[in-house]
């Protein structure tokens, strides 16, 4: 038998409780066998002392549960929670009575509060991304690109045109005082628009722009200038795809314009199947070849499957659930690719209820049955269901000052808004 190691340190110590699925019965984690099997017991003041302890910090917790989770023999098998260890036994009794009296659709609540193993390691990459960050940060010492952190950039800093830059208005300086000058050696477009001078033949005026990196066809880099344009013309062809109505729709609600089309090279003749979006900034169609689009396996601590990578490939959007924010808490989206940014986006509320997207296909079962601590009477979850207001009272503020209001069920947003005032009154 292989015990996981007893972790102790001067914070708080906790245990893992577990809800094994085959018999629905709530045990205390004990360890692991050597052939993966789960150790546990069930509820029992008399065995405290062979309880798994664990240090609750952050850090320790996620290299823990990670290490723990993978050992299992299958681990699709259980639900962990984790519990201060002196509230273990009274927890492991409530948590058994609680889940006797819930049905299958409330059963899912409890993912709110299960450890989740994509959240974890989403913790985990986290921190090893803010190390690389720091490092890249010293890197950066005065403005300067270090032989440490040079691997993370297309181009060096003494390899900017400068001299076009100056005839632009702009310097080194100035990119660092705005935070643009990372994306500029990334050779991505500059993340805002930058006030530059413009020379028509006839007169300097200022414009806004974004500007960007390239090697032109010289082999020199360049400077490519984005210019604000006040709208798009739809009516002509863009690299021989003639728009409709529901492309013009979705890329100037969302950006994106969803589908896969066949673009023309307009130097070769060569057919590229391409996605399409809009610079929010400056109004500018944007392409990608297909070959080109990268789609993440691991989305916020979500793992996704090779049906929603597929999704995501062919430009659609696609709505992730149970995410883990930079703050650690959990959320659900849509997301889209955006070849603007050549990576996935977040779509939020609004953003995309008109781009062509008809919704997302909620089960019923997405309508939990607490709100903010008060359990949903059937009439209200049954009004959620439908798409109607419902009234809920009793709600209690931090302060502990009670109030009440109406709440009704975001189905984009896949979960429930709270309002004071009736949105069906004026």
């Amino acid at each position: 038998m292989n015990k996981i190691g007893n972790y102790t340190a001067v914070s708080e110590i906790s245990t893992l409780l577990v809800i094994r699925h085959s018999n629905n019965s709530v045990g205390i984690v004990q360890g692991i066998e050597n052939n993966g099997n789960l150790i546990e017991v069930q509820p029992d003041r008399n065995k405290v002392d062979t309880l798994m302890r664990i240090d609750s910090s952050e850090g320790s917790f996620t290299d823990f549960y990670s290490d723990f989770y993978h050992q299992l023999k299958d681990p699709s098998e259980y639900s962990f929670f984790k519990v201060r260890e002196f509230e273990a036994h009274d927890t492991a009794l409530d948590l058994q009575e609680y889940i006797d009296c819930l049905s299958e659709v409330e059963r899912q609540d409890l993912k709110a509060v299960e450890v989740s193993i994509e959240a974890v390691n989403a913790i985990r990459n986290k921190r090893t991304i803010e190390k690389e960050t720091s490092v890249l940060k010293k890197g950066f010492s005065n403005g300067s690109v270090t032989s440490n952190s040079s691997s993370q950039y297309r181009y060096q800093i003494e390899d900017v045109p400068w001299d076009k830059m100056a005839a632009l208005g702009l310097d080194r300086e100035t990119f660092e005082e705005i935070g643009a000058l990372d994306s500029l050696l990334k050779g991505y477009k500059t993340q805002m628009l930058i006030p530059i001078l413009f020379n028509n033949g006839e007169a300097v005026s200022q414009i806004d722009a974004r500007l960007q990196l390239r090697i032109d066809d010289d082999g020199e880099l360049v400077v490519k200038v984005h210019q604000v344009c006040k709208k798009v013309d739809f009516r002509k062809k863009f690299k021989g795809h003639k728009f409709t109505k529901e492309d013009r729709v979705n890329l100037l609600t969302s950006g994106n314009m969803g589908r896969v089309v066949d673009l023309v090279d307009t130097a070769t003749g060569e057919i590229i199947p391409s996605l399409i979006s809009l610079d929010r900034l400056t109004n500018e169609l944007i392409s990608l070849r297909i070959e080109f689009v990268r789609i993440p396996d691991v989305i916020c601590g979500v793992r996704l499957d090779s049906e929603q990578k597929q999704t995501l490939r062919d430009g659609k959007p696609l709505f992730v659930e149970n995410m883990l924010s930079k703050k650690g808490r959990l959320f659900s989206a849509a997301v889209q690719f955006n070849t603007d940014r050549q990576w996935v986006e977040f779509m939020f509320e609004n953003k995309f209820r008109s781009s062509g997207f008809s919704g997302v296909n909620h089960s019923e079962r997405v309508v939990p049955s607490a709100f903010r601590g008060i359990k949903l009477r059937r009439w209200q979850i049954e009004k959620l269901k439908s798409g109607e207001t419902a009234y809920i009272k009793g709600l209690e503020s931090r302060k502990g000052k009670e109030y009440q209001g109406y709440i009704r069920m975001d189905k984009v947003i896949g979960r429930i808004v709270f309002s004071f005032k009736n949105p069906k009154k004026k």
